[in-house]
């Protein structure tokens, strides 16, 4: 693959300068150096360490990355909600896991998506999930298709510069129309899995936005501030409203939901490549959609 940009500038500098402001990373160059890649400047052939003068055409050509063999393949479809060059956005149903774990079988998302870069013929077939969601979470899935554009998003999430946005039907009537919950999240001392509020656990910010209020429930829209393991659902239930069909954290069942109402409806970031934020939507699944309605 190929990206190419124009030297702006007129203050002497080194070819890697460049190429790190606009996001290209220490390991990504080693990758182009060491397994075929390469760097031209007006089309010819340079080191990292070239110096740019003002005026010159940058380009780097990265290597094709070959699959994984450790990652099983599955034909089962996907749902693909957007797909150029660099990104794929697929709606993950619930009841699918998002990557390969000990019992999962070949199925998870990760699998199908390498078994769709196959069936395209793409060239680069190592799949880089970077943003992922629990097993029984339906919504947004980002995969990045190539090693530059997985660091883009991984230098964006760690500055909180993505936008992601929920929606969760919670159990109770909440007054409020907007509010935070900050309390920091840990493992459960008893399980695993559970994770729960804390003193000693990480620091985590939950925002949230009231939909609609009905009889017993309401219709939240919610933005993560922080990324912990089930942070939507432990901040939730520890404020006295569990997530409908949560049976992990107490939530309300037999609802006609069989799994947490919680749905990734909306991302959004800036895309470096066509210089311009991309944003998403999935559409709420049938079970959310019945549970809102009844």
């Amino acid at each position: 693959m190929k990206f190419t940009w124009h030297n702006d500038s007129s203050t002497p500098m080194k070819v890697k300068t460049l190429l790190a402001a606009h996001g290209v990373t220490r390991s990504l160059l080693k990758k182009v150096k060491f397994h075929g890649g390469a760097i031209l400047v007006d089309e010819v052939p340079v080191l990292a360490i070239h110096m740019l003068t003002g005026g010159e055409t940058v380009t780097m050509v990265t290597p094709d990355e070959v699959g994984n063999d450790h990652l099983g393949v599955s034909t089962l479809p996907i749902n693909v909600l957007y797909e150029d060059r660099d990104y794929l956005i697929v709606n993950k149903p619930a009841g699918v896991a998002s990557v390969p774990a000990h019992a999962l079988p070949d199925t998870t998302l990760a699998n199908r998506v390498k078994g769709y870069y196959q069936a395209q013929g793409y060239d680069n077939e190592v799949v880089h999930i970077t943003t992922r969601l629990d097993r029984d979470t339906s919504g947004i899935v980002l995969f990045a298709k190539h090693h530059f554009a997985h660091s883009i998003i991984d230098h964006q999430l760690k500055a909180h510069a993505m936008r992601k946005m929920y929606l969760a039907v919670v159990s109770g009537v909440i007054t409020a129309d907007h509010g935070w919950f900050d309390g920091p999240i840990g493992r459960a001392p008893d399980s695993f899995i559970k994770r729960m509020v804390t003193p000693d656990g990480k620091p985590s910010l939950t925002e949230y936005w009231v939909v609609k209020r009905l009889a017993d429930k309401t219709v939240v829209r919610v933005r993560l501030h922080s990324g912990r393991t089930h942070q939507i659902r432990v901040h939730f239930a520890h404020a006295g409203h569990p997530l409908f069909g949560d049976e992990l954290y107490g939530g309300p069942l037999h609802a006609g939901i069989e799994r947490q109402a919680l749905h990734c409806m909306q991302l959004q970031f800036f895309d470096p490549f066509i210089e311009q934020p991309l944003t998403t939507f999935a559409p709420l699944p049938e079970d959310l959609v019945a549970l809102i309605e009844n």
